[in-house]
């Protein structure tokens, strides 16, 4: 009679993870299978690798989108950065247009230049649109001169008038908005980008800003006498330079010191503030009337 036993369970070892297999000697060998850490950590390496790529593509899209709302501007004649950033519906009005090309125009926001690049929609210095800043009475941008409108006056005695058109407000008109209590010119109501001409010839003495005049050109005639232009929107001409009458020397605006776009004009004994005659009179006995 045989005595029932027990059979002995065999305790696992290391070769339970892998197959046994006869050698050919007789001998067992143990084929090693992946690992259960093996394959969870392969597991999950996809879709970390997923998400990193996805991350790369969430992270680039907003500078994409930047990209394409970075649009670049060329200043053309009369424009001025409130006037170009209203056309352009430009967020935050002409102070972040200005703030945003600051390297570009200077430090002075009312001194552009036609040919100057502007960013729209992002900083200059960003999209690598920067370009050196003028400096304004250095190196004012020659405009191409422009042919003399058939209403402006000229005569024989070497004389035009500055601009189209008549006078508003008179000489030595009285009245607050004048520093010394009145008008030391004559104004006359045009557009921006109006081109504005040397009344006869001479030499420019000062082209570029002139504090409440804005951008301003004087210019030294051969009789002794000053004539001055102010709030211009761009500058032809440069200091040191002959003009001829009728000359082109820049673009009327609203530089400086003004409540809307016209040209101040002055007659002078001396190119300095506070010398001014009256250039009505001064027009008329060259035979000019205004």
């Amino acid at each position: 009679m045989s005595i029932s036993g027990k059979h002995r369970r065999q305790k696992s070892s290391t070769l339970a993870r892998g197959v046994a297999a006869a050698g050919a000697g007789g001998a067992v060998i143990a084929l090693p299978l992946l690992g259960a850490t093996g394959a969870h950590a392969a597991e999950q390496a996809a879709p970390a690798a997923h998400s990193a790529a996805a991350a790369h593509v969430a992270s680039a899209a907003p500078v994409a989108k930047k990209q394409a709302e970075t649009r670049t501007y060329s200043v053309v004649a009369g424009d001025y950065l409130s006037k170009i950033a209203a056309e352009n519906k430009v967020a935050g009005g002409w102070e972040k247009l200005y703030q945003d090309n600051r390297e570009v125009v200077g430090s002075d926001p009312s001194l552009i230049f036609p040919g100057m690049k502007l960013t729209l929609g992002g900083s200059a210095a960003a999209t690598g649109t920067t370009q050196p800043a003028a400096a304004p009475s250095e190196a004012p941008v020659v405009t191409k001169p422009a042919a003399a409108p058939s209403a402006a006056q000229s005569s024989s005695s070497g004389y035009v008038s500055p601009v189209p058109g008549k006078h508003t407000t008179n000489y030595r008109a009285s009245g607050a908005n004048w520093s010394s209590g009145s008008h030391t010119g004559i104004d006359f109501p045009v557009a921006t980008g109006t081109s504005v001409k040397a009344i006869t010839s001479g030499t420019v003495v000062t082209a570029g800003w002139g504090g409440a005049y804005g951008n301003e050109v004087v210019i030294k005639h051969a009789d002794g006498r000053y004539s001055q232009y102010g709030h211009l929107s761009a500058l032809s001409v440069s200091a040191g330079q002959t003009v001829s009458a009728g000359q082109q020397i820049g673009l009327s605006g609203a530089t400086g010191n003004v409540t809307g776009p016209h040209l101040h004009f002055e007659v002078r004994t001396g190119p300095a503030y506070g010398s001014d005659i009256d250039p009505v009179a001064y027009l008329a006995s060259h035979g000019i009337s205004v």
